[in-house]
């Protein structure tokens, strides 16, 4: 029987791409930087995975993704010719974008109508910091804050989903990942977890190709997190 939902948060629960490009738009105008914001946004979120993959491999300790935005924040920077053009000031508020991510439209009724039934907690590779501005921020009703910082490993590593389920005293068979990324749900679904694939189709634009429909045989399949609600009520 689940008794909790663990759940991928960047692109799963929050929109990033709109988020993090409604934030930088304004600051890279004052700054006389002439980029377009979502181009940005995706260049930022680019070097997201080649950063983690460096903690991954053991070529680096652990260091929170809040160290990491930043990091990939100067890179992208200097590699489109904008190096020294943002104060501290400026660059921090804009690292800060990650914490002011707008939810999907179903995520708030969604995620309260699972929490009615069972413990849900984010699986994310965010930092607790992180995590908890952006609860706040978006509305999310978490009843613990897990992920990365607990584990001190970043997803799809196996520590990052089994500590997590264990803060919460379960087996990973009491616990359903949610994620609209299918390597998530097979790193979990390969360690027991029940997986629950829940498509957004928008979260790379219009363009997107990538995870547009399941590709494994998860526990779950729902259109959104309020159906998956249902499809967890029956």
């Amino acid at each position: 029987m689940i008794q909790a939902a663990l759940f991928d948060v960047f692109g799963t629960v929050v929109d990033w791409r709109s988020g993090v490009a409604a934030a930088a738009q304004p600051i890279l105008e004052a700054a006389g930087i002439a980029e377009d914001p979502t181009g940005f946004a995706d260049a930022w979120r680019a070097e997201y995975q080649p950063a983690m993959a460096r903690v991954r491999d053991g070529a680096r300790g652990y260091v929170p993704l809040d160290t990491l935005h930043r990091e990939n924040l100067e890179r992208v920077l200097a590699a489109r010719g904008h190096a020294g053009r943002l104060d501290e000031t400026a660059l921090a508020a804009l690292n800060h974008a990650w914490e002011q991510l707008p939810p999907w439209p179903d995520s708030g009724r969604g995620l309260a109508a699972i929490r009615a039934r069972m413990l849900i907690a984010p699986c994310s590779n965010g930092s607790i910091a992180l995590m908890v501005r952006l609860a706040r921020y978006a509305g999310l009703p978490w009843d613990a804050i897990l992920g990365a910082d607990v584990a001190r490993a970043y997803k799809p590593q196996p520590a990052a989903y089994l500590r997590s389920a264990a803060a919460l005293g379960l087996p990973p068979e009491a616990v359903v990942m949610v994620a609209a990324h299918n390597d998530d749900l097979e790193a979990a679904a390969a360690l027991g977890f029940a997986t629950a694939f829940v498509p957004r189709p928008q979260e790379h634009g219009p363009a997107q190709t990538t995870d547009l429909r399941p590709t494994g045989p998860w526990s779950f399949v729902a259109t959104d997190l309020e159906d998956l609600a249902r499809q967890l009520a029956a």
